[in-house]
């Protein structure tokens, strides 16, 4: 059966004509059943009409917003006030959304020269919450929402569950963090505003989430990638047999990923894994997410401007060239940020996605600019490790990464195995260890040395996981 949906339901035929439904509580009796069984496929929408705006539709409504936008920044904080002054600019200057590049960059630095609410344009008694990061490197970045804020916000979550197929049916185990951190409540606010049943467990015990798993018949888990690594591991040890779980789906974000590792999570759960992006600077999840072609992840751009910028330079890039992200808040009051770089890497892709929605599709992000290793003057990304490693048979996908100094650099890699890789011959594990080093360095052009651990030997993570040690600060 098919059944009410808070959207709409775009029915593609076998003759490729198109039927849209708008559902309110159910779908009309006329529509029997053998009408349905001649759909070859149903894309889920949760607002059509944005999310298949035509593109130059769009672009006038984005150059619209950011007219009023450019405005609202410049009379109500008194950063962009100092910014568009130095750069002798006013607002009226902005005449449609060509003119972005005018206008100027925002970086992580301000957030914390500014912090905690220097960057917030309304007075506090408009605030009704407070999001920050880790601040593992110092003071922490604070966001402010106004109740406009969180209710855009659950708009935004509201299409990105929907985009990746979840449904009022599912049963949502949000295995994010609850808190500071805005993992858990932005997935929570917009799975319950579809109409999921919602199961709040927020991250860690790992065996108290697969008895919920288990015994609540959940059909979507949403965590970090590394945490639904460790879930899938964890139920192995365990003898849980996961073909025999409700679970349909992962919806992973919170730290970069590769597609080979999406595929082990895949093949260890049964499931479908969904890549999703956010920021807690912006909103937090749902600036983008992957719908069910899995052919990058659709940002909704009435509420966003996304750019990709040089690396070095941050001026713009030729279409579908690899750069820095920037985004541009359109309607958020709170904390708005202007052109905001997140050192994130990745491309835009501008053309329609076969799902039907005409946002722009940006990349899985490749690593962060400002993560970038330099080894003996060769730049290493961790992502790229990781990419490497998830390709060979028998590596677990735990690894870490070791930086350390004497005269020149030095990178090793330790690589957990699986179970029945792990051997006590020691020729068979030499083998494989100069398989490994020859593959990173096709990849990386730097020698790393690897060392091969036994499964169970590298820490395991309930958030985002650390892959990097660098020991060269301490020897300097």
């Amino acid at each position: 059966m098919i059944h009410s949906y808070h959207g709409l339901v775009k029915i593609s035929l076998k003759n490729e004509k198109i039927l849209i439904v708008k559902y309110v509580n159910f779908f009309h009796k006329s529509l029997k059943e053998k009408f349905i069984k001649r759909c070859l496929k149903m894309t889920i929408y949760w607002n059509e009409k944005a999310e298949c705006m035509p593109q130059e539709e769009l672009k006038k409504l984005q150059g619209e917003k950011l007219k009023k936008f450019a405005h609202y920044v410049y009379n109500n904080v008194d950063f962009y006030h100092k910014k568009f002054d130095e750069l002798r600019i006013k607002p009226e200057d902005i005449k449609s959304v060509n003119d972005i590049t005018k206008l100027p960059l925002t970086y992580k630095t301000d957030l914390r020269d500014n912090y905690p609410f220097n960057l917030n344009a309304v007075p506090m008694g408009e605030i009704i919450r407070i999001h920050a990061s880790s601040g593992t490197t110092g003071k922490p970045t604070v966001v402010s929402y106004t109740r406009k804020d969180i209710s855009d916000w659950t708009e935004i979550m509201a299409r990105t569950v929907m985009a990746s197929g979840i449904t009022h049916e599912d049963v949502v185990q949000n295995a994010y963090g609850y808190g500071l951190f805005t993992g858990g409540l932005g997935f929570h606010y917009g799975a319950e505003k579809v109409g999921c049943s919602v199961i709040p467990i927020s991250g860690g015990n790992t065996q108290r989430q697969l008895m919920i798993m288990q015994d609540f018949k959940s059909t979507v888990l949403t965590c970090t990638p590394s945490y639904a690594l460790y879930i899938a591991e964890y139920a192995k040890k365990e003898g849980i047999d996961v073909s025999k779980l409700a679970l349909k789906k992962a919806i992973c974000g919170a730290e970069p990923w590769s597609d080979n590792l999406r595929k082990t999570i895949e093949a260890e759960l049964e499931i479908d894994a969904y890549d999703i992006y956010g920021l807690s600077e912006i909103y937090g999840p749902g600036v983008s997410i992957e719908c069910e072609e899995k052919n990058g992840m659709h940002v909704w751009e009435d509420f966003f401007i996304v750019e990709v910028l040089d690396r070095k330079t941050h001026e713009p890039v030729e279409p579908g060239e690899e750069g820095v992200l920037a985004f541009t808040t359109l309607e958020k009051t709170g904390m708005p940020l202007l052109r905001y770089i997140t050192y994130d890497i990745a491309t835009i892709n501008k053309e329609k996605c076969s799902c039907g929605r005409t946002c722009c599709r940006m990349s899985k992000v490749t690593g962060r600019a400002d993560d970038m290793l330099i080894v003996r003057g060769i730049n290493v990304f961790p992502s790229q490790v990781e990419a490497a490693l998830m390709t060979i048979p028998g590596v677990a996908g735990y690894y870490q990464i070791i930086i350390d100094r004497d005269i020149i650099d030095s990178l090793s890699v330790q690589v957990e195995l699986t179970a029945d890789t792990f051997s006590d011959e020691m020729k068979v594990l030499e083998n494989f260890k100069r398989d490994i080093e020859l593959k990173l360095y096709n990849i990386l052009q730097v020698r790393a040395s690897v060392e091969l651990v036994a499964p169970g030997t590298l820490p395991r993570t309930e958030g985002k996981a650390k892959h990097v040690i660098d020991k060269r600060t301490k020897n300097i």
